[in-house]
């Protein structure tokens, strides 16, 4: 499986979440988390801590969860030597 199967709708969910807090609480650290370029062992580190200062499971327990994913399947990745592009035929 391609590894952009998972990092597309990943990055997705972050800018969408960042913007909704953005909007909603008009926290910019939210808006540059979800717009930046972020790597998913940080945000699985942040958020996990924000969750369990204060175990709501919105958003800092689903972005860790998911963040967490992430970062098991970008070091599956890099483990197995990346995507294997076959050879295109003639």
């Amino acid at each position: 499986m391609h590894d952009f199967c998972f990092t597309i709708p990943y990055g997705l969910v972050l800018v969408g979440g960042g913007l909704f807090g953005f909007i909603q609480k008009g926290s910019t650290a939210s808006l540059a988390g979800g717009v930046g370029t972020v790597c998913a062992g940080v945000l699985t580190f942040i958020m996990g801590q924000r969750y369990l200062q204060t175990s709501k499971i919105m958003p800092a327990g689903v972005i860790a969860g998911l963040s967490g994913l992430m970062t098991l399947f970008y070091l599956y990745k890099l483990a197995t030597g990346g995507n294997h592009i076959p050879a295109k035929a003639d």
